[in-house]
């Protein structure tokens, strides 16, 4: 049993179109009010979904925690989690429930294409650049690193012990999949960007890439004490 989680801050101009199209694949959606300050609660207080709200902005990987601990109390096995943005589209959904159906409890992952019109140079070279991390820490060779678009399989995930709250937490949630010997399977999915004057993004270049830096750090630290020798003690009693 499955679910769709959206997290979401401020984005009142996107987030009804974005639940609306889900609704389209199903009706168990958990929006996460990450401290929204625009009108985002007032619009969620009229939709048919569950909403979970704890106040003030946390991070997006906070938002992601609390949404799988909801989704884990209604009792769903696995977890799509979808941007607030409009940039995925939800009729890529039966995609990853396909992809599923052959690699149950598995992590899929949507890979964009990052030669799409309108992508942002920095987002491709961000990609890159945490594709070669998550390599080097895993031994796992990804397309796209950085998508939010994902079915996490909720049990095999555990507890979710992240380290971090905000938008590096995607990537340790992954590092930290491959160590547990969850398989990680990619696949495509379409992305929208809009044109720069009407894009809206909460990355703050500099603060968020020298927290990224800092995390791969720790988590190439991690992989020799931890990551690897999980795996190969694994692979002894497979």
């Amino acid at each position: 049993m499955w679910c769709v989680i959206i997290p979401t801050y401020n984005n009142a101009g996107t987030i009804c179109q974005v639940v609306s199209d889900v609704q389209r694949y199903t009706r168990d959606i958990i929006v996460v009010n990450d401290g929204c300050t625009d009108s985002t609660a007032s619009l969620l207080s009229r939709m048919d979904v569950t909403v979970v709200d704890y106040g003030a902005n946390r991070g997006k990987g906070y938002a992601l925690k609390a949404g799988f601990r909801k989704a884990q109390e209604l009792g769903f096995d696995y977890a799509i989690t979808i941007d607030a943005d409009g940039q995925h589209f939800a009729s890529d959904i039966p995609c990853f429930v396909e992809a599923l159906s052959r690699h149950p409890g598995s992590l899929i992952v949507g890979s964009r294409n990052l030669s799409e019109e309108n992508m942002p140079s920095a987002n491709t070279f961000a990609n890159k650049f945490s594709n070669f991390w998550f390599r080097l820490q895993t031994g796992i060779k990804l397309p796209d690193t950085q998508t939010g678009y994902r079915l996490y399989p909720l049990k095999k995930m555990g507890k979710l012990w992240w380290l971090t709250s905000r938008y590096e937490a995607e990537l340790e949630a992954l590092v930290y999949a491959a160590w547990q010997g969850i398989s990680i399977v990619p696949i495509d999915v379409k992305v929208y960007y809009p044109p720069v004057g009407q894009r809206v993004s909460h990355f703050r270049p500099v603060y968020d890439f020298v927290r990224i830096s800092l995390l791969n750090t720790l988590l190439c630290l991690l992989a020799v004490v931890y990551g690897y020798p999980s795996k190969f003690i694994r692979a002894l009693y497979d």
